[in-house]
C-alpha cells in the first residue's frame, strides 16, 4: 500500500498544536507521514509587556524555534514557511500565495490536506485567508495547465476544514472567556458549527499528553495558555481528547455517515 501523507496548511506558530495537534500526533504515531506549512512566524503575537516586545524579526525567530520544537514532539516530518508577516496574510497577492502553497503540495503530494474553516475560528483575517488560499491551491495543484510551480500536477484526495463543535466553543469560553477580535470596526466572535454539519470526529484521547507538551513548546505564548492547566474536567474531552473537521472535498468517499478517520476511503 502507498505510504499515506497528511499536510496541514495553517497561519501561525501554535495553530498546529492547539488547532490540529491531536490529529497530527495520532497520524504520525500510526506511521502516516505528516507535514506542516505555516504562512507566518507569528511576528506580532507578543504576549508580554508591550515595552519588552523584541520586534517582529526577533519574535519571529523565537516563534519559529518554538514551532520546530513542537513539531518534533508531534512527530511532524517537515516544517515549511510561506514567509508572510503575521497580520498581513489577507493582504498578500493571491496569485503569489497560491503558487507558494502549490509548490509544497506538488513536492510533498499529500493525500489529505487540512486547514482552517471559512470563518477562521473566530474571524481572524489570517485564518480566513489561509483557508481561502489553501482551497484555491488544491484546484491549482491538480491543474496540468497551471505552471506557477515547477513540478508535476498533484490531485489531493481529501481537503478538510477545522470545525468548532458547540462543546469546544463552550470549553474555550469557560477557559479563556469570549474570544473576540475587532476587524474593520466590527467585533468578531467565535463561530461554532452545528454538530450535524461536522462530518468527521477524531478520537485523539491517546495523544493528549503529546499535544499538551507540544502546546507548551510555545513558551512565548504561555501567558495566554497557562489557564489550560486548570481546564475543568467536563471540558477535557472537547479540548484534548477529540478533534472535529468538515470534509470540504473528497474524491474517495461521501454521504451522511460520520467519519472517524481523515483517511476513510484511502486505507
Amino acid at each position: 500500500m502507498e505510504q499515506l501523507r497528511h499536510m496541514c496548511v495553517l497561519a501561525h506558530p501554535d495553530d498546529e498544536s492547539l488547532g490540529t495537534g491531536g490529529a497530527l500526533a495520532k497520524y504520525a504515531a500510526e506511521g502516516v507521514e505528516t507535514y506542516l506549512v505555516t504562512a507566518t512566524r507569528g511576528e506580532r503575537g507578543w504576549q508580554g509587556d508591550a515595552r519588552d516586545y523584541p520586534g517582529p524579526a526577533a519574535l519571529g525567530a523565537i516563534r519559529e524555534a518554538e514551532l520546530r520544537a513542537a513539531a518534533q514532539v508531534l512527530g511532524i516530518r517537515q516544517v515549511d514557511f510561506l514567509d508572510y508577516i503575521d497580520g498581513d496574510l489577507d493582504q498578500a497577492d493571491p496569485a503569489e500565495a497560491i503558487a507558494r502553497i502549490v509548490r509544497h503540495v506538488r513536492a510533498i503530494r499529500p493525500h489529505v490536506v487540512l486547514t482552517f474553516g471559512p470563518a477562521g475560528g473566530y474571524g481572524h483575517p489570517d485564518h480566513i485567508a489561509i483557508s481561502q488560499l489553501t482551497t484555491a491551491a488544491m484546484v491549482a495543484a491538480a491543474d496540468a495547465s497551471y505552471a506557477a510551480a515547477d513540478r508535476a500536477p498533484h490531485c489531493v484526495a481529501k481537503l478538510y476544514y477545522m470545525a468548532v463543535s458547540h462543546a469546544l466553543a463552550e470549553a474555550y469560553i469557560a477557559v479563556f472567556g469570549d474570544i473576540t477580535m475587532s476587524v474593520d470596526g466590527v467585533e468578531r466572535h467565535g463561530v461554532a458549527d452545528e454538530d450535524w454539519a461536522i462530518t468527521t470526529w477524531i478520537d485523539t484521547s491517546d495523544h493528549q499528553d503529546t499535544v499538551w507538551r507540544a502546546v507548551f513548546c510555545h513558551r512565548s505564548q504561555v501567558p495566554a495558555y497557562a489557564r489550560l492547566e486548570q481546564v475543568p474536567q467536563q471540558y477535557q474531552r472537547a479540548i484534548w481528547r477529540q478533534q472535529t473537521y468538515y470534509r470540504a472535498l473528497s474524491l474517495v468517499n461521501g454521504g451522511r455517515a460520520v467519519e472517524r478517520d481523515l483517511f476513510e476511503g484511502l486505507r
